[in-house]
């Protein structure tokens, strides 16, 4: 998989000035500020009709006071276009982290802040620069410019249905706090987001029952991993078992090229284990509700590695399916409140879906 890292500290210093006597240089002192980092290339991924650029901003500040977060730019690093900026209210709701439990531009000592940045593509730009301003207590406004990293072209693998039919919600909302995209793992001494293109599908509350529907391979692909046997939790449905429980009975299909289709809180009886062959549209399990989760429903994800956890996930695309509907928010799904359905069914090929989008899959 293709990475950038971007490291950049403070450095503020005034111009040199030269003399027939000589040169003399003023300086001011060198200051400690963010350590910036990309771990993950942006990818172009059309999400709806709009193609975005989907990754996170990670600043952790070495300075020995708190710093103020202010203004984050992205640039095309060649033309210096603005792309996106976010500020205020707005750079705040992008902001999340490891013990972050308030929606607050203060970074204190220590503290690693992540902004998620869903950039609008306009253009061909092939790096893209990060302008971040700031201040400390009291201090003036400064800028910080990190270096440049690199958009990853490469081809984002087209899929078949996980599903059959529908209609199917497509259950995810980027800024949630606790949402797939915002859970960062670290398990294996390194922080990876395994869920940062998860979908939940689910049924409709005012509709069919999903426990139990056909769960189809989404490519000709290879068994690489699987766990079944777990029950669904009794009860009250409160999950109590390990992180590592958490998926429930899976599998995961290796798609070629680093890339790995994960399937996860399938119902016990999976159809396939590892070292077999499937076909694209293949039934290979059925839609369950074990480890954590509330009811039935399949999570579905693509990520670089043979593991739900361990793995950063990467963007995918639907080669078709047709918008039915929508919910407007995630909130909305899950009072039950009706969703909106669309006058004319819209069909899509090769595309994400939006968030809590309502879509049938082909039958067949």
């Amino acid at each position: 998989m293709k990475r950038a890292a971007l490291s950049a500290f403070l450095l503020i210093t005034a111009g040199l000035s030269c003399s027939s006597a000589g040169i003399s240089q003023t300086q001011e002192p060198v200051r400690q500020s963010f350590d910036v980092q990309v771990p993950v290339s942006p990818v172009p991924v059309r999400i709806g009709d709009a193609t975005r650029l989907r990754y996170e901003l990670h600043l952790t500040n070495f300075a020995s006071r708190p710093l103020t977060l202010m203004r984050v730019r992205i640039l095309d690093a060649a033309t210096g276009m603005v792309m996106a900026g976010y500020e205020g209210a707005e750079l705040r709701r992008h902001l999340g982290g490891p013990g972050a439990t308030a929606e607050t531009g203060v970074i204190a000592p220590g503290m690693r802040r992540v902004v998620y940045l869903g950039v609008p593509l306009t253009g061909a730009p092939g790096k893209l620069l990060h302008r971040i301003e700031f201040h400390a207590e009291g201090g003036e406004p400064v800028t910080l410019e990190a270096g440049a990293v690199d958009i990853d072209r490469r081809p984002v693998p087209v899929l078949g249905p996980p599903l059959r039919g529908g209609p199917w919600v497509a259950v995810y909302e980027p800024a949630m706090e606790r949402g797939h995209r915002r859970v960062v793992y670290a398990v294996d001494g390194r922080a990876r987001i395994p869920g940062r293109f998860a979908i939940d599908w689910m049924k409709p509350r005012d509709g069919d029952v999903a426990l139990g529907a056909d769960v189809l391979a989404v490519a000709d692909a290879i068994v690489v991993g699987t766990r079944d046997g777990m029950a669904a939790p009794a009860g009250d449905g409160d999950f109590r078992g390990s992180l590592g429980e958490a998926a429930g009975n899976y599998i995961v299909l290796d798609l070629g090229e680093g890339r790995y289709a994960t399937y996860e809180h399938l119902k016990p009886g999976l159809l396939v284990e590892p070292g077999d062959r499937v076909e694209k549209g293949e039934v290979i399990a059925a839609l369950g509700m074990t480890g954590q989760a509330t009811g039935p429903h399949l999570h579905f994800h693509v990520s670089d590695a043979a593991e739900p956890l361990p793995a950063e996930g990467r963007p995918y695309l639907f080669s078709d399916f047709t918008i039915v509907g929508s919910y407007p928010t995630m909130d909305a799904f899950s009072r039950g409140d009706p969703w909106h359905r669309r006058p004319a069914p819209l069909n899509i090929e090769h595309s994400f879906p939006s968030p809590n989008v309502v879509v049938r899959f082909p039958e067949g």
